[in-house]
């Protein structure tokens, strides 16, 4: 891979910050080492898989396959609003299902804010149709989200059986997501206008990598559908899509490609938040989240999950409320699984994918209101842990 030039941001501060915190509670003892060193071993194969999908999804960007899709969208749309949004949200959703929310923070933000000024479409719109589905689209599979895979693997189900017990949570929650989205950023008085001009189709620059690409994409979803371990399947397309590119354009391989910020944070993350379940945080959430076993249980332990996620970020409300939850009480745990998926649309810092979402927006100089962000976030969290759990509730 070729040689890249780092300069730190002040997000990767933060991450490189979270995992020395959680290597001094180890040191001093806060964490005993046996404790630190199972969690590590539970979060290994997880690191792997994020390690190897971030790295499939940033080649298939450079293989211009979401530019070419999000262009073809806004084509087939015609110029109608509606449709557009239809066709966005089913888009947004499909890749935060399938390639995980981080996917769509990451790579779906810039192709859909550079496809607002080529069909002369205000950005906003598009932009909170990224961010709200990249975190209520996440109940799906294992893969949408990495709290899924630390419940999957509690909960001890296949990816069909996740799935089996998801679908209703995900209909509901995509649905109170597309209806809200439509009133607050979609209708004509938001949007500006009646309609928008289709773009002309975007370039698929070299036709091998583009379908190598799309290829290896398309085989990761087969083969996780298929009941293949997760990691392996990621790992497998990653490498066929990075032997396409040493092939065809081998500029693209840097070291850039690969996520070690996140996968830092995550392990620091695995260190801080067992040490302060140690002393406090675990009779916190024990208080908020209660005995559980019926729905008012189910209710407490997604609006726990959601409201410490706004707090503190999704992935540290998650493990605190896992700690506390029964070990048989799968219906209580997939509730709070729900509130810190579903609810983390809030506050800028409530999931990593929220925090790079507003990074691209500054980068585009899109503007974002964070006064209508956190109420219009409220009105979505409120509502759609409603309608996700009484769907769980239902279905179970």
């Amino acid at each position: 891979m070729a040689r890249v030039k780092w300069r730190p941001s002040v997000l990767d501060g933060v991450r490189i910050g979270v995992l020395a915190a959680g290597l001094l509670c180890v040191a001093t003892g806060l964490l005993p080492a046996g404790e630190a060193s199972d969690n590590v071993r539970r979060i290994g194969p997880l690191l792997l898989f994020l390690a190897a999908v971030i790295v499939l999804a940033e080649l298939t960007k450079e293989a211009n396959v979401f530019d070419v899709l999000a262009g073809r969208l806004a084509i087939i749309g015609r110029g109608n609003y509606a449709a557009l949004f239809v066709l966005c949200t089913a888009f947004a959703s499909f890749v935060t299902i399938f390639l995980n929310l981080d996917t769509t923070a990451v790579l779906l933000t810039p192709v859909m804010l550079a496809l607002a000024p080529r069909a002369r479409i205000t950005p906003l719109p598009l932009a909170m149709t990224t961010i709200w589905l990249a975190n209520t689209a996440s109940l799906l599979l294992p893969v949408s989200n990495l709290t899924n895979l630390l419940a999957m693997g509690r909960v001890g189900l296949s990816t069909r059986d996740f799935a089996g017990r998801m679908w209703a949570p995900q209909v509901a929650s995509i649905a109170v997501t597309m209806l809200l989205l439509w009133v607050f950023y979609w209708r004509r008085g938001e949007r500006g206008e009646d309609r928008y001009v289709p773009p002309p189709p975007a370039a698929v620059g070299d036709p091998v990598l583009f379908g190598v690409a799309a290829g290896a994409c398309l085989l990761f979803i087969a083969a996780i559908l298929a009941g293949v371990q997760i990691g392996a399947a990621a790992a497998v397309a990653a490498v066929i899509v990075i032997a396409a590119f040493a092939w065809r354009d081998r500029s693209k391989l840097t070291w850039a490609l690969f996520p070690w910020q996140l996968l830092v944070f995550v392990t620091g993350l695995f260190l801080v938040v067992p040490t302060l379940s140690r002393y406090g945080l675990g009779d916190l959430m024990r208080g908020l989240i209660g005995d559980g076993g019926d729905a008012l249980g189910d209710y407490r332990a997604a609006a726990a999950g959601a409201g410490l996620s706004n707090v503190v970020n999704n992935l540290p409300a998650y493990a605190a409320g896992e700690a506390v939850v029964p070990a048989g009480d799968h219906r209580q745990l997939l509730s709070l699984l729900i509130g810190t998926n579903v609810g983390p649309v809030i506050t800028p810092w409530a999931s990593l994918a929220t925090l790079l979402w507003f990074e691209w927006c500054r980068r585009r100089g899109v503007r974002v209101p964070i006064l209508k962000f956190v109420l219009t976030g409220v009105c979505l969290a409120v509502t759609g842990l409603a309608a996700t759990i009484g769907a769980l509730l239902l279905t179970s």
